[in-house]
């Protein structure tokens, strides 16, 4: 295989597809990026953890087509390095693939491309499309609510279904037990009987970083083990999470009647501040609710006290309740509104968080004991 490719190119190509190659590998070559030159101009690159598999096409002038495998970390670190504008040749024969640009030379060992594993798509039945920007907004409306819990391993992804409501909707919900994040959108056209699907976390990472770059739409084809996204001139496979997301419909409250409403960035920035002296161990703000005003204060046994009264709408009986600081301002921090609503029950009871009853976003958390 021969090859000649612009620098700038090949490396926001390797950019996105060395990311999925895991650094320690106890199989060579799932550490390796999969580089066809194509007949007729176009390099294919591919890399894979077997889980999940990215593909992009990208321009290049190809003399010789052909195909190798070779250190995906290693390529894009010396591409990274190579001078801004340079020509990249590529030239691979007997076992080495020689990489040269203006007057750097390397030559990088390569394994044969006949032993690079391909994540097998089958049948996907579903196919649908939605705008890049609003994929971009589910993922971020949701994703830090996904758990770490390997033990858990079903609470490891974004749990996709659709559902009748008043119109047919498509739902997103991540949980990790302590707070649940939820975003609707009318179902797009093709998803009517689509599979309830978990996609993995690490997708999920790998899909945000895609869609920074990308306008228009991304047309999303899936199975129940598998899931497929187009995203320009990348295409990401990934296995789904094989298990079933618990009913989270029944840890959200119907019937939380103390309202509070107040401007999620005075709010943000009241539960920071006071955060600064919280440790790992008493990472709890306490809320105590009062007619318009609610009392922000933390305690902290090694640093002292910190409080702060931020303002808002709230007409029912004083109490006090606590949540976890971090957890509280990952959901703030998702609100683009002037004004949020904070629907509570008790001090022991889930409280609800969201814009408004026709936000497409809501959340819900658990309190904590202070």
């Amino acid at each position: 295989m021969k090859a000649t490719i612009e620098r700038a190119v090949l490396l926001k190509s390797l950019g996105h597809v060395q990311s999925v190659v895991e650094r320690r590998n106890t199989i060579p070559i799932l550490s390796n990026v999969l580089i066809e030159a194509v007949e007729g101009g176009g390099i294919k690159l591919m890399a894979t953890d077997l889980d999940l598999q990215i593909v992009e096409t990208v321009e290049a002038q190809v003399e010789q087509a052909g195909a190798t495998t070779v250190s995906a970390h290693t390529l894009f670190d010396i591409v990274r390095k190579l001078p801004e504008g340079s020509q990249v040749s590529l030239e691979a024969a007997e076992g080495k693939m020689a990489v040269n640009a203006g007057r750097a030379r390397f030559n990088l060992s390569t394994l044969p491309r006949d032993d690079f594993p391909v994540i097998a798509e089958g049948d996907l039945p579903t196919v649908f499309e939605i705008p890049a920007a609003t994929l971009r907004e589910i993922v971020d409306k949701t994703r830090f609510a996904i758990s770490t819990e390997e033990t858990r391993y079903y609470l490891n992804g974004i749990f996709f279904h659709v559902t009748d409501d008043d119109q047919p909707v498509l739902k997103a919900a991540a949980t990790d037990g302590h707070r649940l994040a939820r975003f609707t959108l009318p179902r797009p056209d093709g998803a009517e009987g689509m599979p309830d699907v978990i996609i993995p976390r690490k997708c999920i990472a790998e899909l945000r970083k895609m869609l920074d770059e990308l306008d228009g739409t991304v047309e999303i084809a899936l199975s129940d083990s598998k899931v497929r996204f187009g995203l320009g001139t990348a295409v990401m496979t990934s296995k789904l999470i094989d298990g079933t997301f618990p009913d989270y419909n029944r840890v959200i409250p119907t019937g939380n009647d103390k309202l509070l409403k107040i401007d999620p960035r005075s709010f943000e920035e009241g539960v920071d501040r006071v955060a600064t002296i919280a440790t790992e161990k008493t990472r709890a703000v306490k809320m105590a609710l009062d007619t318009d005003k609610i009392t922000l204060s933390v305690t902290s046994p090694e640093n002292g006290t910190a409080s702060e009264e931020v303002a808002g709408q709230y007409g029912s009986d004083g109490f006090e309740i606590g949540f976890n600081a971090r957890y509280l301002l990952d959901i703030l921090g998702q609100v683009q509104g002037d004004a949020i609503e904070v629907h509570l029950a008790d001090a022991a009871a889930p409280t609800l968080i969201r814009e408004n009853d026709k936000a497409s976003a809501l959340y819900v958390l658990m309190p904590m004991r202070v």
